[in-house]
């Protein structure tokens, strides 16, 4: 097919494909979906070779917000019946995030719900990256907390942060009609400012909530525009009790070349499959180890995920090894500039997935990828005909409130109940 040959060659060479190509690619049959996997796998191969980076959630603050996006279970006025529960102590939270890295995590990742911290929130969380590192030698350590002030971003470097994660989530046509309490524009400045601060990037998206393919082409263009580090893809959970509840927009086809587009538009970039997994890919799971190079271990932030050790079996039958603490997770180039970055040296201006990255590009705006940012669960329609496990569940259809098909988490951070990592 030549798209996909001219996509594998643009993958290759780190070069933008067009907006043309890339939706092309999330119009393709599912007759061609293998065809899709194993172009995009290639140059998944290119950058990151076998590698799958574990990442593990701790929900420091979990519900209770005061912001009104309508994907999110921690919402104002949600309903939904999540864990309620503020601020873990150091020590807990950094109990909580031992358990993931005892399971292989390489990467624990801070989240509170919240518009943003104040100081003192810094401060409190600097104590809980202290607690952490601490106690796992070498652990990645990412906060999502929101907006964040001028110096907010330079507090948790100095604390030994080393990323920030703030999601675009959708476009920026779109954006008003999923959140009114805050704008695109302010989602982008804090990923800038995380930036700016020497902070690993992390900012990725969020699909499901009706938006169109053009929408979602939109988004990661924008995205690779605002070159994050790391891009994670949730899918939707439409919990009961929030507003976008009947959204059930996915099949695991359309989840996989979502996935495939994101690979080609982002080449040499973390791409991490985020919420949302478990029960939109189900027993295709593996065939996404193709195109991403990153998931979360064991449970998310107010659902749960697939057992820790079930990760883990999947990664090995699939083929794939778990990225060890002691290996960079980026191609060589881009360690070198968040290297510089960190440094105070000069670098690039403009998009680095690709050379000639902001060509053409739509205008970059960042978001959280934190407590309302979609690493929060997951929900599911599979696509007729799929031949699915003995357990899975029945198919969703559009319109539908199934809240069965939604496991709100009751165990680990916030809880007496051990986790599954």
């Amino acid at each position: 097919m030549d798209l996909l040959n001219t996509l594998v060659e643009k993958g290759l060479r780190r070069e933008l494909p067009t907006r043309e190509e890339a939706l092309a690619v999330l119009a393709t049959s599912d007759d061609e979906l293998l065809d899709v996997v194993a172009a995009a796998g290639k140059v998944r191969r290119q950058w990151f070779g076998r590698r799958v980076k574990l990442n593990y959630l701790v929900n420091l603050k979990s519900g209770l917000c005061p912001e009104d996006c309508s994907y999110c279970s921690q919402r104002l006025g949600s309903k939904a019946e999540i864990l309620k529960y503020t601020w873990l102590k150091p020590e807990e939270a950094s109990e909580a995030a031992a358990a993931g890295v005892a399971g292989g995590a390489k990467r624990v990742c801070l989240v509170a719900s919240g518009r943003g911290p104040t100081d003192r929130d810094v401060d409190r969380v600097g104590k809980t990256i202290a607690a952490i590192k601490e106690q796992n030698e070498g652990v990645e350590v990412c906060a999502c907390l929101g907006l964040l002030s001028d110096g907010q971003a330079e507090k948790l470097r100095d604390a030994g942060a080393d990323a920030y994660n703030h999601n675009l989530n959708t476009s920026e046509a779109t954006y008003g009609q999923i959140t009114k309490t805050h704008t695109y524009a302010d989602r982008v400045d804090t990923v800038q400012k995380a930036h700016a601060a020497g902070l690993s990037a992390c900012s990725g998206l969020i699909a499901g909530m009706g938006e169109s393919d053009e929408d979602l082409v939109d988004v990661v263009y924008s995205l690779r525009e605002l070159d994050p580090d790391s891009v994670p893809v949730n899918f939707l959970i439409p919990f009961e009790g929030t507003p976008l509840a009947k959204e059930w927009n996915l099949t695991p086809q359309r989840a996989l070349r979502i996935l495939a587009m994101v690979r080609f538009v982002c080449p040499d970039v973390e791409v991490r499959l985020a919420g949302g997994r478990e029960v939109h890919l189900r027993s295709m799971q593996p065939l996404a180890l193709h195109l991403v190079n990153s998931i979360f271990l064991g449970d998310y932030l107010t659902s749960e995920g697939q057992a820790g050790q079930a990760d883990l079996d999947m990664i090995a039958d699939a083929g794939f090894e778990v990225e060890g603490a002691g290996t960079s997770t980026l191609p060589a180039h881009r360690s070198d500039i968040a290297a510089a970055v960190t440094s105070g040296a000069p670098v690039r201006a403009g998009g680095m997935c690709g050379s000639g990255a902001g060509a053409g590009a739509a205008s970059a705006e960042a978001g959280c990828g934190s407590a309302c940012g979609g690493c929060s669960g997951h929900g599911e329609e599979p696509a007729a005909g799929l031949v699915e496990a003995a357990a899975a569940p029945v198919q969703a259809e559009a319109g539908e409130v199934r809240p069965e098909l939604v496991a709100v988490r009751r165990r680990g951070a916030g809880t007496d109940i051990a986790p599954n990592a």
